[in-house]
């Protein structure tokens, strides 16, 4: 346990932390107010990095096995992939079949590579087809969004992401065009159809990502109202880390004779480091600034529970010296989108959000994942916690507690 009591800390690699055996086994317990601070204890394996990105990477598949076009296989290529991971030598022969797909993955598996692979392999040799993905959180559209220009570099095939915080009527501008891919929240999706602006009708291939995360969020009526609006013959690719009764109510009316594909093993990945940090007394800021401070905190993602404490916490640290930044629903998706980009690029140092961030985004190399405030539960837990350690790379979870 890290006691957080001052400066004179030693530090040796990702932090000289002495970890407990975790209790918890099998499934997460749920918790709807302080969660025991065991379950934030939990040592790292020992293994060395190279080992680790061998396991979660290497598969016995190539992406030159599948059928897909020549441009596309070059745009695989020159984004930097080789082998495919576990979930995308499952899922993309599927896919490409034409069948609906249930994939059951932890986040940073590679689930999106598979799905737009797959679908602009699809959409370029039929560009009749029309494909439209739905996902929880703005950041995560805008990220896919941007795969899917790499992916689709070259092969004519447009898109357009339709989110809050943005001025719609650029996006319904898009939309007159009839782009082949619409990437979206549910919310400015709804918005966009009651405004006459998108027809579901017209789409061939539909994507929910990360569903349990947007029944969490509470867009559960959202989803079974579009899911209503969509034509029944369709392909449909349904992605989530988790399938529970909610889940499955969505499953039933989504997908047709599915396949079910999972490559989830555990909670979280082997290589992070979890520890707590007790306050023992001292004001959290100072403890986090001590933090901050030492050798290997070089890319650190901070959550907390309200936007007011995470934006009140972001400016202390500024006045403090720290390059850091904020994103919260009180930002707008211009302001989220330089910070998120800031820290991508290695050019801010903290960065600080609520749980708007902690499913579905892929930053690379981030070191630390500090739990200023405790999650609301075990769930949001683990997804915070997911952005650190991906891609065999070792990383640190660390939680405040009283």
């Amino acid at each position: 346990m890290y006691k957080g009591n001052g400066r004179n800390h030693s530090h040796n690699g990702g932090g000289n932390y002495r970890a407990r055996t975790n209790n918890f086994r099998g499934r997460a317990p749920r918790f709807e107010k302080k969660l025991d601070p065991r379950f934030f204890v939990k040592s790292a394996k020992e293994q060395d990095t190279d080992a680790l990105a061998l396991r979660s990477e290497v598969t016995n598949g190539k992406f030159s096995d599948y059928k897909i076009v020549e441009k596309l296989s070059r745009n695989i290529i020159d984004h930097g992939y080789t082998t495919p991971t576990a979930i995308q030598e499952k899922a993309i022969p599927e896919i490409l079949l034409g069948r609906d797909l249930i994939g059951i993955a932890n986040t940073g598996t590679g689930k999106t590579a598979a799905f737009l692979i797959t679908l602009v392999n699809k959409s370029f040799l039929d560009r009749n087809q029309r494909v439209l993905i739905v996902v929880p959180t703005r950041e995560l559209a805008v990220q896919i969004g941007e795969e899917f220009r790499l992916f689709a570099k070259g092969m004519d095939l447009e898109s357009v992401t339709t989110v809050g915080g943005i001025n719609i009527r650029r996006q319904t501008y898009a939309l007159r065009h009839k782009p082949h891919f619409v990437i979206g929240t549910p919310g400015r999706l709804k918005d966009l159809i009651e405004r006459r602006e998108l027809n579901l009708m017209q789409f061939q291939n539909v994507v929910l990502d990360e569903v349990d995360r947007m029944v969490d969020i509470g867009f559960i009526k959202d989803i079974k109202y579009l899911i209503s609006l969509l034509p029944k013959v369709r392909q449909s690719l349904f992605f989530s880390a988790t399938v529970d009764e909610k889940t499955q109510e969505i499953l039933r009316s989504f997908v047709t004779n599915p396949v079910t594909v999972s490559v989830k093993q555990q909670d979280t990945a082997e290589n992070i480091e979890q520890d707590i940090v007790r306050l023992t007394g001292r004001q959290k800021i100072d403890v986090l600034h001590d933090l901050l401070i030492k050798p290997g905190f070089d890319k650190v993602l901070i959550f907390g529970r309200t936007k007011w404490g995470m934006e009140k916490l972001s400016r202390t640290l500024l006045d403090r010296g720290f390059k850091t930044a904020a994103i919260h629903g009180n930002k707008s998706q211009n302001q989220r989108q330089r910070a998120l980009d800031g820290f991508k690029e290695n050019r801010l140092q903290v960065l600080i959000a609520t749980d708007v961030a902690s499913r579905g985004l892929d930053i690379e190399d981030v070191t630390h994942v500090i739990n200023y405030d405790q999650p609301a539960s075990y769930r949001d837990y683990i997804h915070r916690i997911g952005r650190t350690g991906r891609a065999g790379k070792r990383g640190t979870a660390l939680t405040f507690v009283e």
